[in-house]
């Protein structure tokens, strides 16, 4: 059993340059780390929820842009190779937990993720919430034409989302 965990060892070192120093990592280190890492990214990144690809919220983007960069630096040597994947892992089942939790408590959910803003509520445009979302009057006229509204009286609702997206219900008629 030793034997095989040194072979397995001393192949991995040659081929990911594993006891290399960054800048002494030669292009076939590079290539092997980036697939090895692109294949560790798709294992982790599906056992992760699949919503924080489809619309994710800030919540979700970080979790994206902590998993690159750690990637990143395992890939170019500025980290350690195993260590950086054990850290991709441990960041990924955080982010599972915390949505787990989430999904059960609104103050836990509310706390990481936010909460949706109500910006126009029967027609009538609240100027507090639309201030407080740091959305000039344009910046709504813009979301509400990609909505397919001309006039904000007729909106019943229209929120400002946890993703950022605004999402509008039409007064009927």
């Amino acid at each position: 059993m030793e034997k095989l965990f040194h072979f397995i060892s001393a192949t991995a070192d040659a081929a990911l340059g594993l006891s290399l120093k960054a800048e002494d990592l030669g292009y076939g280190h590079m290539a092997a780390r980036a697939l090895l890492m692109y294949l560790i990214l798709i294992a982790v990144i599906r056992g992760a929820k699949k919503r924080f690809l489809g619309q994710p919220s800030a919540f979700d983007m970080i979790l994206v842009i902590v998993l690159g960069s750690i990637a990143a630096r395992a890939m170019t040597g500025g980290a350690l190779y195993f260590p950086s994947v054990l850290a991709l892992v441990v960041i990924v089942a955080t982010h599972w937990i915390f949505s787990f939790i989430a999904r059960d408590s609104l103050w836990f959910s509310n706390l990481i993720k936010g909460h949706p803003t109500v910006l126009i509520e029967n027609g009538d445009i609240n100027r507090n919430a639309l201030r407080d979302a740091h959305m000039s009057d344009d910046d709504l006229d813009e979301e509400l034409r990609q909505q397919g509204v001309r006039d904000p009286h007729r909106v019943a609702e229209a929120r400002l989302e946890r993703s950022g997206k605004l999402s509008v219900i039409k007064t009927r008629g």
